[in-house]
């Protein structure tokens, strides 16, 4: 039978939706049913560390409305090896599904159209992580007849990706440090999926925003459009592990603070910026630094610990701070973001949430915060969205500033730690 537009104009065809249609294939049964939302994982989870205590799984769950008709997405449930690790309601739903192309989420797809949703699926301590991952959706599709319009499907079948995940150094050297828009549901960078070169990338799945408070609390004192009432402007940036340098780019101006330049070229929007190859096809970008404070070359080996520039405000940004994050190609944009464990660190605090701190960042207020006492030393570890983090001092021989050296398991790339099962 030939549908030439399917879910239109076939109503007798949705009357049969939830029927199975066994046939004989050999010994075999085989049952077909219409699944008129298409599910698929393009890039696997990698289970990392954060700075929780938890591990998480990150990725998108692609959905595609292979109908004439909207489709609302009601309920999803993220089944690991057979379990239900996480069920979304319709509300979450509708905060984390983004249509091609768009940054606002919604819960329905428009006939003929495809969404990301973007799940952040933590286990706790002791949980373990699982090998397969698959989807239960619940869904009503307004182009099926009323009394067939709810529907369920199983889709989206992943093998988690148990890769090694980088150990790596501090970026920055100090305390009171705000990890602004990191993982795992800060929407500017998780969600941030780009088409480049025929592909979908979410290039800063894992990529932070390094901004600081003075002692005060303050993100900037005095004029807001002066680089030096900022905190952070000048901060000695640091190689997180022993790496060659892939890529520098120099000699770009800073931008006002305040507001976003306008007219910025795709491959001026890092500003003056540093790549380093980790090994094992894991690259980290810095992005924003000063111009004329880039102190290595490409080709270069650096250590870990290395000063190799000054946090700056060039490139698209809109106040100074450092852009960090960790793909799996020495490109910004067409690439994948890959976790990565920080040796170790200290979490202070959290901030009241992204609103607080724009308000923080815009206004030159105190950043209202929630401080930790003591403070929790955590070792091996994402730091993740909104936290305040300090990068205890050590002696570090030629720095700027002194730093605690990871431990020797941490010079380069580590393994996953066995506390991640």
């Amino acid at each position: 039978m030939t549908i030439a537009r399917p879910f239109s104009v076939a109503p007798f065809l949705f009357a049969s939706l939830t029927l199975m249609a066994p046939f004989a294939v050999g010994r075999a049964q085989v049952s077909e049913n219409l699944t008129p939302l298409l599910l698929a994982v393009q890039d696997a989870p990698v289970p990392f560390m954060g700075s929780d205590g938890q591990v998480h799984l990150v990725y998108e769950l692609g959905m595609t409305n292979f109908s004439s008709a909207e489709i609302a997405v009601e309920k999803v449930e993220v089944v690991g090896d057979g379990f239900v690790l996480q069920t979304l309601d319709t509300a979450a739903v509708a905060g984390r599904l983004q249509p091609a192309g768009l940054r606002e989420s919604a819960g329905t797809l428009a006939k003929s159209n495809h969404a990301l949703l973007f799940l952040n699926v933590a286990l706790a301590p002791g949980n373990k992580v699982p090998a397969e991952l698959s989807h239960r959706v619940s869904l009503r599709v307004s182009a099926a007849p009323v009394g067939h319009q709810e529907l369920s499907e199983s889709g989206g079948a992943t093998t988690v990706d148990k890769r090694s995940v980088a150990l790596i150094g501090p970026p920055l050297d100090g305390e009171r440090y705000i990890a602004a828009d990191s993982c795992c549901d800060a929407t500017r960078h998780t969600r941030a999926a780009l088409p480049v070169n025929g592909r979908v990338w979410v290039a800063q799945r894992y990529a932070v925003d390094w901004e600081q408070m003075d002692a005060g609390g303050h993100i900037y004192t005095g004029p807001r459009e002066k680089l030096e009432s900022y905190a952070i402007f000048g901060q000695p940036v640091l190689a997180v592990a022993n790496a060659l340098v892939v890529s520098v780019i120099d000699g770009q101006p800073e931008q006002t603070p305040g507001s976003y330049p306008s007219n910025i070229a795709l491959d001026a929007a890092d500003g003056n910026s540093i790549i380093l190859d980790l090994g094992e096809k894991r690259y980290a970008l810095y992005a924003h630094l000063q111009p004329g404070s880039i102190k290595v070359h490409r080709g270069e080996k650096v250590h870990l610990g290395q000063l190799i520039g000054l946090v700056g405000d060039t490139g698209n940004s809109i106040v100074p701070h450092l852009h960090f994050q960790v793909t799996d190609g020495p490109s910004s944009l067409a690439s994948n973001g890959l976790p990565y464990e920080i040796s170790d660190f200290e979490v202070t605090g959290k901030s009241h949430g992204t609103e607080a701190f724009d308000q923080a960042e815009s206004n030159g207020t105190p950043l209202p915060v929630t401080l930790l006492s003591p403070p929790r030393t955590v070792k091996g570890a994402m730091p993740l969205d909104q936290m305040i983090i300090s990068f205890a001092a050590s002696s570090r021989p030629g720095g700027p500033t002194a730093k605690r050296q990871p431990s020797p398991a941490g010079l380069g790339i580590g393994p996953m730690r066995s506390r991640v099962p």
